[in-house]
């Protein structure tokens, strides 16, 4: 953003904001036409700020993103190792599961992102839980790795989309998942 016009920015700004909204309301498939219209640019302002569907998502969960990264960087050296990272796991939960449109920008992210595009949401998310895992590999099942880990926390906030409390049935799935993954050693 540095260096463009004082227009350009009030545009980028205005565009991210109503398409944060329109992807919180109708998901990651949001109508990019429609994003235009309500901020009051054309649809060529739109591709030159978001070239791809996948740029303007990367932009709408960006923050949210380096702050569950963070959190991961945070969690990295705590004691012990099993809790820091089911705590991580539940906070991606519960954001894939009540954040409109992120589990799907995930999974696609995932399975049909642009090879080589400059920010990969999944490619933080592995980056930044990978300690986390490596660190608890003692209290996993052998071979898990945090891709399966993400795309199970993925699936699970999918599944819960259209529950009446997204978050508490994320958790209550990722519990399920959990129990199956790294039983409690009592």
């Amino acid at each position: 953003m540095t260096g463009q016009r004082a227009d350009a920015r009030r545009n980028y700004a205005l565009l991210l904001a109503v398409a944060s909204e329109a992807v919180a309301r109708d998901g990651a498939d949001a109508s990019l036409e429609q994003i235009a219209r309500t901020a009051g640019v054309g649809s060529g302002t739109v591709r030159r700020h978001f070239p791809t569907r996948h740029a303007l998502l990367a932009a709408v969960f960006h923050d949210r993103i380096e702050s569950l990264c963070d959190r991961a960087h945070a969690l990295a050296t705590r004691d012990p190792a099993r809790e820091a990272l089911l705590e991580w796991l539940s906070l991606f939960a519960a954001d894939a599961a009540t954040i409109g449109g992120l589990a799907t920008a995930l999974n696609r992210d995932r399975t049909t992102g642009p090879p080589g595009d400059v920010y990969c949401a999944t490619d933080q998310l592995i980056a930044a839980g990978t300690p986390l895992v490596r660190r608890a590999s003692g209290a996993l099942t052998p071979g898990i790795t945090i891709t399966d880990l993400l795309a199970l926390v993925t699936g699970i906030a999918l599944a819960t989309e259209g529950h009446p409390d997204p978050a508490a049935e994320a958790d209550r799935l990722l519990a399920l998942t959990v129990a199956g993954i790294s039983p409690a050693h009592t």
